[in-house]
């Protein structure tokens, strides 16, 4: 698919055929998982398509690249082994020891540990504030120190949104770039390098996948000075997708709307029926009219997504209770796969920010909503909170 072709195209389009066109020789329609570490060169240093090795580029791995950067509508994608791996990459290419990057107050665990037990004994120091509040993300910053304002929206497991254009302009206001973690979002609900974002960081292990069966992360960025950076670190670090990997992954991109559709539906659903539930003290989707950020959502969002959070009367014990009655529902860690999940966030993902000011309330449940049945998805969860 040209560029031409891909700016003129729908979403659905451009995830099925961006980054790849069909095998000049077969025809294959999709890219081959090509197994292997090195590439016969035409003399030294004649390259064929500019594989040499393949930790500095193989095709299988270029074809998910193009698709990536295609559905997010940016200038260059890259595929990592993690999407902490993609994160890690993001700060050792874009910051120095001594550098400062404001993150949100009700981040990932994984993203919070990253920060506060890897790159700050490297050097980056950070700080915290909520992304809904533009206002204290600018009071957050450092000028002069503060490179990457960070920021997910929504967030995990909290479901906090931020007003990417905003907080676009109060980044670059202060010589900062702005990273948004798509991850719960997804490319079919939202594009925030068309927002405004210089980075978009997700973890395809997620909805990009869709399958639960490949661990990996991508990074994208809008402009080519940027896309030098992430690519040389890229290389120079190694934390790459592997081929097979890649092929997962991007056989998953290709019904990531259809699958997304289907997650929001349900969810919308879901969240119906526990609104209304006096065993549940608080809903937190931002499709509901009462959120706080439902309105930012609304604008900047196709749908609201997949993933609900709730919190339950009864404190901790019937939160643990609920969640190991479930069975349709897995207990489980992760998100964005085709079967729903429940889980604990203050004893599962985020007990590693306990006594954090990220700590979550010990009441909150988080669902990731699949696309089974959703009368199944109810009838599961009116049981399990007896």
């Amino acid at each position: 698919m040209t560029q031409e072709h891909r700016n003129k195209s729908g979403f659905d389009t451009r995830a099925i055929h961006a980054g790849y066109e069909p095998d000049a020789m077969t025809g294959a329609v999709n890219p081959p998982i090509y197994a292997s570490s090195t590439y016969k060169q035409d003399g030294v240093g004649g390259l064929r398509g500019g594989y040499e090795y393949s930790r500095s580029a193989n095709p299988t791995r270029t074809a998910l690249e193009g698709a990536l950067a295609a559905v997010e509508d940016g200038e260059k994608g890259f595929a990592f082994a993690s999407g902490l791996a993609a994160e890690d990459t993001i700060i050792r290419a874009l910051t120095r020891p001594g550098d400062h990057v404001v993150i949100p107050d009700d981040a990932y665990g994984g993203t919070h540990r990253l920060f506060d037990k890897v790159a700050k004994v490297w050097g980056t120091d950070h700080s915290s504030a909520s992304v809904a509040d533009t206002d204290a993300v600018a009071a957050a910053i450092e000028p002069g120190r503060t490179k990457l304002v960070w920021v997910e929206t929504p967030t995990n497991p909290m479901l906090t949104i931020g007003d990417i254009e905003a907080l676009a302009t109060v980044a670059h206001d202060a010589g900062a770039l702005l990273v948004v973690d798509n991850t719960f979002a997804s490319p079919y609900l939202q594009q925030p390098l068309t927002l405004g974002a210089d980075v978009v960081v997700h973890s395809t292990t997620k909805y990009v996948g869709g399958h639960s069966d490949v661990v990996g992360g991508a990074v994208v960025v809008r402009d080519l000075e940027l896309a030098e950076k992430v690519g040389y670190h890229q290389n120079a670090m190694g934390a790459v997708a592997g081929p097979f990997d890649a092929f997962l992954t991007h056989r998953g991109l290709k019904t990531l709307g259809v699958r997304m559709d289907r997650h929001c539906d349900n969810a919308e659903r879901i969240v119906e029926f526990l609104d209304v539930d006096p065993r549940v003290t608080e809903v937190i989707y931002p499709g509901l009219a009462a959120h706080p950020g439902h309105e930012v959502a609304a604008r900047q969002m196709k749908r609201f997504g997949g993933m609900i959070s709730f919190r339950v009367a009864g404190g901790l014990e019937q939160a643990l209770a609920v969640c190991e009655r479930a069975e349709v529902f897995t207990l489980g860690e992760s998100l964005g796969g085709v079967e729903s999940l429940i889980e604990h966030p203050g004893k599962m993902t985020h007990a590693s920010v306990a006594g954090t000011d990220l700590e979550v309330p010990d009441d909150l449940i988080r669902l990731s909503v699949g696309i089974e049945t959703v009368d199944d998805l109810v009838a599961d969860l009116d049981r399990s909170l007896g």
